[in-house]
């Protein structure tokens, strides 16, 4: 009760001059998520601020606010945007896009098991998501129904990435209920780091309770739950509900591994699997349609006299030329059905076959290891390969990740072979981080960017170390990570941190602007850039209202007009 006075005091609220608080929409463990309205944007926006007792805790504060900027990069139609990420004193919040629908969870409640087509069409979507996250480095560490809308249009949007896990961890320290444990990863279970493989384990019980209307691993506590993650082996879909086609069951058990070796090992091969399944699907469903439709032969049809009775020599003459239309009838219809399917069939495959008796289907050679490949004989009578290497974080080195042409088509057969070539991973490129603590942060920052890393910063008060020198790095200088991580680092602030007053940059020129933000010790975050009436290169938005006291070195997100969207030309009807 003493949260929900808490937070219900922001109702009505006007945030940073731009979000009115309107009403609680949610309530976890960490936080509360209102619905609001942006005054400067003219939308309605989800916001999720921190609970008192939790935003008490520096570290966490610190943590909800790094996990939250880095999903501000995630940019896909199937994860839940990050509008916003701010810190003011007693205040941590992040805006995000407000989702009108029902979370997954709701969803099967009301509906109980989910058909095979949608669930798969549901677990693609969520692939796509993790897909997009993986590629920028995100981990989303906490998959499940809970943390998945739907929205009105039956789009699927991800939700907290790299944030649900948070509040999953107050909870376990909390002793609450664990709800994430149905869905855990062995690994996970186990206590050690999740990757992307984990997020793709609880995709897979995701999908199986879909599928099945129950949970594969179930208890009387948490402990139970995540033991037999670890130890247990899940009943065979088909075991439980046989009319799932074995191919999905593949899918779900694949996804489900225990050996994180065995499982899919990146988001993109279960996607693929799933639209091939969906694909078949569909094709299976419109050849069965096209079965069905069964050619209506016409009825003789006896004529009536006027008496109601038909002399018998006349009832036998129209009978019989009631049969022969009949006959011509059906025999014209069956011709014409006839000549459609040899056209078909001449179209699609007879050609090919009386035109061009050597052409072959590609097999897939992705998963496959590049030597056994290119050292087979028999292959090598068929195909000549050209091999390329591409530094690959998710497939082990001589692993072949790409092929073109792709698998499944069609290639002609001559004399000089057929082309392939295959891309083929060489690893995880992995590099030593450099030791940049006591650096001025500029320099260090340009250091890591020359070593291959991406690069966030924060500022942080501290009595020892010099304002604008590097506190620390995570990871730490000496741990080998691939290329092309972020790195997080801390800088100095020096013993106490001042104020600053915001200043006004929209209408200003973006190096304009960028200047004066750097003038008042401002950080600037990214600049992103939007169609707009304004002049192209003119600042249009600006995330902290100006004229407002914030901290030095807080950082400010600036929007820049791109111009005018470009109005099509006519066409000449038009004109």
């Amino acid at each position: 009760m003493e949260h929900s006075n808490q937070m219900d005091r922001y109702l009505g609220q006007i945030l940073d001059g731009r979000y009115e608080i309107q009403e609680v929409i949610g309530r976890g463990g960490m936080a509360v998520v209102y619905r609001a309205y942006c005054h400067l944007l003219n939308r309605n926006v989800a916001i999720k601020i921190l609970r008192d007792d939790i935003a008490a805790d520096s570290e966490f504060r610190q943590r909800f606010k790094q996990e939250a900027q880095a999903v501000a990069k995630l940019s896909h139609a199937n994860i839940v945007s990050v509008y916003d990420v701010s810190r003011t004193p007693g205040l941590d919040y992040i805006v995000m896009e407000l989702i009108e629908g029902v979370t997954l969870k709701q969803y099967m409640k009301t509906k109980g098991r989910i058909s095979c087509k949608e669930s798969a069409h549901f677990a693609a979507q969520i692939c796509k998501a993790l897909v997009h996250a993986h590629g920028k480095g995100i981990i989303h560490r906490d998959i499940k129904p809970q943390n998945i809308m739907i929205g009105m249009d039956g789009r699927i949007k991800v939700g907290d990435f790299g944030i649900a896990y948070l509040e999953s961890e107050l909870e376990e320290q909390q002793s609450a209920t664990l709800g994430s444990v149905h869905y855990i990863s062995p690994e996970q279970a186990r206590g050690l780091g999740p990757d992307a493989r984990s997020d793709i384990y609880s995709l897979g019980v995701v999908l199986y309770e879909m599928l099945s209307g129950m949970l594969p691993f179930t208890g009387d506590s948490p402990d139970e739950i995540a033991a037999q993650h670890v130890n247990g082996t899940p009943t065979p879909l088909r075991t439980v509900c046989a009319d799932v086609p074995e191919e999905l069951e593949q899918i779900v058990m694949r996804a489900m591994e225990q050996d994180i070796t065995r499982r899919y090992q990146t988001a993109a091969e279960m996607l693929a699997d799933l639209d091939s399944y969906l694909a078949e699907s569909a094709e299976a469903a419109h050849a069965a349609k096209e079965h069905a439709e069964e050619v209506v032969m016409p009825k003789a049809v006896a004529p009536v006299s006027r008496s109601g009775e038909l002399a018998k020599e006349s009832y036998v003459r129209r009978s019989r030329r009631a049969n022969k239309v009949s006959l011509l009838t059906g025999f014209l219809l069956v011709l014409v059905f006839a000549i459609a399917v040899f056209v078909f069939l001449w179209s699609y495959w007879l050609k090919d076959l009386f035109s061009d008796p050597t052409k072959i289907s590609i097999p897939n050679f992705v998963g496959s290891d590049v030597e056994g490949i290119t050292s087979n004989s028999e292959l090598n009578r068929i195909y000549n390969f050209s091999v390329s290497y591409s530094i690959n974080s998710d497939a082990e080195a001589g692993i072949i990740i790409a092929q073109e042409p792709e698998s499944g088509k069609s290639r002609t057969l001559d004399s000089g072979g057929i082309d392939i070539t295959l891309t083929v991973s060489s690893g995880a490129q992995m590099v030593d981080v450099p030791n940049v603590v006591n650096l001025q942060y500029t320099e260090a920052y340009n250091t890591l960017l020359r070593s291959g890393f991406l690069v966030e910063y924060e500022f942080a008060v501290s009595d020892s170390v010099t304002a604008d020198y590097v506190i620390s790095t995570s990871p730490e200088a000496g741990d080998r990570i691939p290329a092309g991580a972020t790195i997080y680092m801390t800088v100095s602030s020096g013993p106490e941190n001042k104020e600053v007053q915001v200043p006004n940059v929209v209408g200003l020129s973006r190096a304009a602007a960028i200047s004066k933000v750097e003038e008042v010790g401002l950080s600037l975050g990214n600049i992103t850039y939007v169609e707009s009436e304004m002049p192209e290169g003119a600042v249009i938005w600006q995330s902290i209202t100006a004229y407002t006291t914030v901290e030095e070195h807080d950082k400010i997100y600036l929007q820049v007009s791109s111009g005018p969207a470009e109005t099509a030309a006519p066409t000449q009807d038009e004109a």
